[in-house]
């Protein structure tokens, strides 16, 4: 390493760091900067040495401890009669790669010790798709058919995925004999480092074609757009996703298809309000009709039904429909409908009614309004009155 850069800033960690805090942050950086994540951006490739660097030190308890009493001095070659550097010899990325990992492919995932590296022409799953779908509160409540129309990716119809004009084929790459990787030893400051890259003839699939298909230019698939029909299940909510199995985009080298993500949106409803599997609404009524009892036709999502309001009824009282409430998920059973009472006064009255209003209220007894009379007891009592 140029200079004298601190191996823990480097690292990104106290001096006083566990070895497990060290090798945490080891495999952070070495992913982040790995050169086969960065084809040639050379400066994720210093990075990517210089973490190396300060971990070979770090990751030693007699280099560490040399390190943190001497500082560069204590890990340079020839240090205490020693020769040579102590990054010298062969050094396989793909080896630290495995014993730090656990079998880290090189490309971003983890395969096992034992799995093999992942290469462009190995059978692929195709990408999920995305598609939306309104449905009223009713259709959410009791499930319904939709047909949803999205965008996807098919296999060729002109080559059949082949990406080959008709009447030829694809050829295997004479640059990495079909594998669709290409191995390369780099001699740096650290010794030989031996990297596997994507081979660039290829792209990496293996193959190369001299004549392209011209309906999909070579690539062996089109973007079409699908339409299909769908079941809404009983019961959704609204922003539940439904998972369409292998509608999705189609696969590569023989790979299966994605999923289509359905996104569910529920059209809110003027009366109805859901919370869960129940639905609540609000029924207004005169004063009258809470006053003396009345019969009232309460809405449902199965339609009209009939309720007596109890002579008496208060503000704010909620009376119950059992199993007049949404379709539970998946499962047996729905929930139930509350309704709550709002009982309406009026406004703009006559002269005649206020006058019949004014002698009913002269004639109330306390009897007939509890809370007002309990009200202003406890205002009394407050005033010693």
């Amino acid at each position: 390493m140029a200079g004298n850069k601190d191996y823990y800033e480097v690292m990104g960690v106290p001096k006083n760091a566990t070895d497990a805090e060290i090798k945490k942050a080891y495999r952070k950086l070495a992913k982040q900067y790995h050169p086969d994540l960065h084809p040639g951006d050379k400066e994720a490739e210093q990075k990517f040495k210089e973490v190396n660097e300060a971990y070979e030190v770090l990751s030693d308890k007699d280099k560490r401890a040399r390190y943190d009493q001497f500082g560069q001095a204590g890990v340079d070659a020839g240090f205490g009669g020693g020769g040579g550097s102590p990054f010298t010899g062969n050094i396989n990325i793909d080896d630290i790669f495995n014993s730090v990992f656990d079998g880290f492919d090189g490309f971003g995932g983890f395969g096992g010790k034992r799995a093999h590296r992942q290469t462009s022409n190995m059978p692929r799953r195709g990408q999920n798709c995305d598609a939306s779908v309104y449905v009223s509160f009713e259709e959410a409540a009791k499930g319904c058919k939709k047909t949803v129309s999205y965008e996807h990716t098919e296999v060729c119809g002109s080559c059949g995925g082949s990406g080959a004009k008709n009447g030829t084929a694809a050829k295997t790459c004479p640059q990495c004999g079909g594998s669709g990787q290409v191995r390369v030893s780099q001699r740096t400051p650290f010794g030989l480092i031996q990297t596997t890259r994507t081979c660039d003839r290829c792209g990496g699939s293996g193959k190369v074609i001299d004549s392209p298909c011209p309906l999909c230019g070579g690539t062996g698939r089109t973007r079409e757009n699908k339409t299909i029909e769908v079941n809404i299940p009983a019961g959704i909510d609204n922003g539940q996703i439904l998972n369409v199995s292998g509608k999705g985009s189609a696969g590569e080298n023989g790979g299966p298809s994605g999923d289509l993500h359905i996104y569910v949106n529920v059209r809110p409803h003027p009366i109805f309000e859901r919370r869960e599997n129940d639905i609540w609404c609000e029924m207004p009524i005169t004063f009258t009709q809470a006053a003396l009892g009345a019969e009232v036709v309460v809405p449902t999502i199965d339609g009209k039904v009939s309720y007596e309001v109890r002579p008496g009824t208060q503000p704010g009282d909620v009376f119950k429909f059992k199993g007049k409430g949404i379709q539970k998920l998946g499962g047996r059973g729905r929930g139930d409908q509350y309704v709550r009472i709002a009982i309406e006064i009026p406004r703009n009255l006559s002269q005649k009614q206020k006058k019949l209003l004014e002698e009913f209220d002269s004639e109330s007894e306390d009897k007939n309004y509890q809370k007002r009379k309990s009200f202003f007891d406890k205002i009394k009592d407050m005033f010693g009155e």
